[in-house]
């Protein structure tokens, strides 16, 4: 297939999906750099996004709210005292900051900040030092959006005495269990439940001393700043971000994979939890299939060793412990997003990239043989001309699979979170003849047309692609266009992720130049442009809707685009000139059956159900007495516990290797031994089981059409 012009390349190359964080600089600027950096953001802001808000006073109310919830997510230490006496001198006057008034506001707010922190670690000193009642029946709001700033010193104690009492409940609860299940082990210490609630009470402390001591010592007027102008930023859209240098260069190291750790990308979210950001296929995270995106990493444990409580860490110093020696033991405390509490024990390994590249296999069903490509992301190497290409991996898998005469091929794209455009165009060609794939429109409204060149298509069979809600960007376009002409049937979550918006790095100059490369002010990740469906709907904010949907463990939680209060709005161009596909199949005839199907099947029925308990369960007050506590904990883990028995299937799928490849890598066991592992992983995979279901679908369709075309024909004849 013929490439894009180069011009159209350059603008639209790039990560369609990051989800990145700020850190710790590790110096102090000089002062007057802030004001430098923040004029050079501004006027990318202004000059280049893609839709600039107007910086005035309702978006200085904006930047306030959100810089000192960040800074406060809790509401547990600022009174609201503190927040009449910003709003009043700063909540209108950030705007003036951005335009070159001296940069005050986060100063101001960072120095009350530090002097609510030291009460407040009196106060938890305090607290600390006696006993708890874990019998007094009572509850905790632990929810800073639920919350109001506390009036007095008084209210404040008592928020931080909840909040405080139910992090040694957790604990204690935990001894307790150990306790009872070493009864009578040799050398196991049975203590009393006085001394175990005092061990507890400790273990807190010892978080918090933590916590106050990072906002002393690792928290400098740098790091409030670079999350101010994050603030400001993302206020814009959830996807433009500041990267201050030291940041940067730590997030290129991140991207080159080559380090021996568990394979997961972290981020700091705005409680200041560790969650995971991205797994990376292939890796010890992946295999163990314990972990997902938005698990938050509460603990990491060397082997056996007593495990460090990551309350109050940065990401990088997280990331420190969490890597290691090949071969050794890590042990990750993890909140799943429904509220349990998991250990997984992962041995670390090196990261490869070639783990992330497509890859085919064969699944049986029946007398049908459906062909599987699996796409992790929609990768590029923009450095070498020669660099690996999704679109020409995906190219070889398919020409593969029809030299084993597939009767259909599924595309996975579930947690697929984006990439090149160039080569979402590429690959929607191999599938469809020449015509346009997807639109993009800049800040001057200016809509061009992106279409496949080439003529003729390399697979004309039936066609699925699965997806699912972190199915983002690059995939939703590819998803979208599929759609769009009839090509083939979605399949997974109600929506995608929703993320139609394109960004760039460019480097803040020096001398007030702008570069692509990284700079002593740092970085600024841009939107650009919108992407639109050729029919002309954005895929911002709603995604891509399944034809098929099937019920999921995160349908209920808050994790799409839409969610992002501050997420660009949906809207709608001119349609494309396209001439659509004859299927062969009718799409209202392939829902039925799969809703038919669906039922009768009393595994999605309960992970519907158990995953909308679960979602309300997240907004809830929490229990402060021992035995609803833990009444409440085991209705939890019993219900996800269900959730992930059910969602391995009982009769495995038949699944292999292509033809000459289950010893893909004879020389490497570890390789060998990662695709084994994929492979038996697709034999237990539900969704897929109900993918291949409707792939038998279409392909009955197709044949009853073909011959009562054949019959047709024979009586013309």
């Amino acid at each position: 297939m013929k490439r894009l012009p180069i011009v159209i390349t350059m603008v639209v190359a790039g990560s369609f999906l990051a989800f990145q964080t700020m850190g710790t600089t590790g110096k102090t600027n000089p002062p007057s750099k802030y004001e430098e950096i923040l004029k050079l953001v501004v006027q990318k802001l202004t000059e280049d996004h893609y839709d600039p808000q107007k910086i005035d006073d309702a978006f200085s109310k904006k930047v306030f709210k959100k810089y000192l919830n960040q800074l406060d997510a809790d509401k547990t230490y600022f009174l609201q005292s503190d927040i009449d006496l910003l709003k009043k001198k700063y909540e209108i006057h950030i705007d003036d900051e951005m335009k070159g008034a001296p940069v005050e506001f986060f100063l101001e707010s960072g120095k009350i900040f530090n002097t609510r922190m030291e009460e407040s670690a009196k106060f938890c000193s305090e607290i600390l030092s006696k006993p708890f009642d874990f019998s007094i029946d009572e509850e905790a709001n632990l929810d800073g959006t639920r919350l109001n700033y506390t009036v007095t010193n008084s209210e404040r104690k008592e928020r931080w005495r909840k909040r405080l009492k139910y992090l040694a409940l957790q604990r204690y609860s935990d001894l307790l269990d150990v306790r009872e299940k070493n009864k009578g082990v040799e050398g196991f210490v049975v203590k009393t439940d006085e001394e175990l609630e005092q061990d507890a009470r400790e273990k807190v402390k010892k978080i918090m001393d933590r916590t106050f001591d990072h906002y002393r010592y690792k928290s400098s007027d740098d790091d409030k700043f670079n999350l101010f102008v994050n603030a400001i930023t993302t206020t814009m859209d959830p996807h433009t971000e500041y990267f201050p240098p030291v940041e940067k260069r730590y997030f290129d190291e991140e991207m080159s994979g080559r380090f021996f750790g568990i394979g997961a990308s972290l981020i700091a979210n705005e409680d200041g939890d560790i969650k995971i950001n991205t797994i990376i296929t292939g890796s010890p995270a992946w295999k163990s299939g314990e972990l997902q995106v938005g698990d938050i990493i509460l603990k990491v444990g060397q082997g056996k060793d007593e495990p460090t409580d990551l309350t109050g860490y940065e990401v990088s110093d997280a990331v420190k412990i969490i890597r290691g020696k090949k071969g050794t033991e890590v042990r990750l405390t993890v909140k799943k997003q429904n509220g349990s509490i998991k250990v997984v024990s992962l041995v670390r390994d090196e990261i490869v990239q070639d783990e992330t590249f497509a890859r085919s296999a064969i699944v049986k069903n029946g007398d049908e043989k459906i062909g599987y490509i699996y796409l992790p992301e929609f990768y590029a190497d923009f450095e070498h001309p020669n660099g690996n290409r999704c679109s020409v991996d995906v190219a070889k898998e398919v020409i593969k699979l029809k030299e084993q005469k597939v009767d259909g091929i599924v595309i996975d794209l579930r947690s697929n979170g984006g990439g090149s455009l160039y080569d979402v165009v590429q690959m929607v060609g191999l599938f469809v003849d020449n015509g346009p794939v997807v639109q993009v429109k800049d800040r001057e409204n200016r809509a061009s047309v992106l279409k496949d060149k080439e003529s003729g298509v390399l697979y004309s069979g039936p066609l699925a692609v699965m997806v699912n809600e972190f199915s983002a960007s690059a995939s939703e376009i590819f998803a979208a266009a599929i759609q769009d002409y009839n090509r083939g049937v979605i399949i997974g979550s109600t929506s995608t992720y929703g993320k139609g918006t394109v960004q760039r790095n460019i480097g803040l100059g020096d001398d007030g130049i702008f570069s692509l490369s990284n700079t002593d002010l740092g970085t600024i990740k841009l939107t650009l442009q919108k992407f639109y469906r050729i029919n002309g709907g954005s895929t911002q904010l709603r995604g891509v809707s399944s034809d098929i949907v099937l019920p999921d463990n995160l349908e209920y939680l808050k994790v799409r685009e839409k969610d992002d209060p501050d997420a660009l709005s949906w809207d709608e161009i001119a349609k494309a000139s396209f001439t659509p596909w004859k299927p062969g199949y009718d799409l209202k005839t392939i829902e039925q059956l799969s809703n038919q199907r669906l039922s009768n099947d009393p595994s999605f029925k309960i992970i519907k159900n158990n995953s909308e308990w679960l979602a309300k369960e997240n907004d809830r007050n929490y229990f402060l007495q021992l035995d609803k506590y833990r009444k409440e904990q085991q209705k939890v883990n019993v219900t996800v516990k269900q959730n992930e028995s059910i969602s391995r299937l009982k009769d495995s799928l038949n699944v292999s290797p292509l033809q000459g490849e289950a010893n893909r890598w004879p020389n490497d066991k570890d390789k060998q031994q990662r695709f084994n592992l994929w492979i038996k992983s697709l034999r237990a995979d539900i969704y897929l089981d109900q993918a291949v279901k409707v792939m038998g679908d279409m392909i009955h369709q197709q044949n009853l059409a073909k011959a009562a075309q054949t019959d047709e024909n024979k009586k013309s004849f």
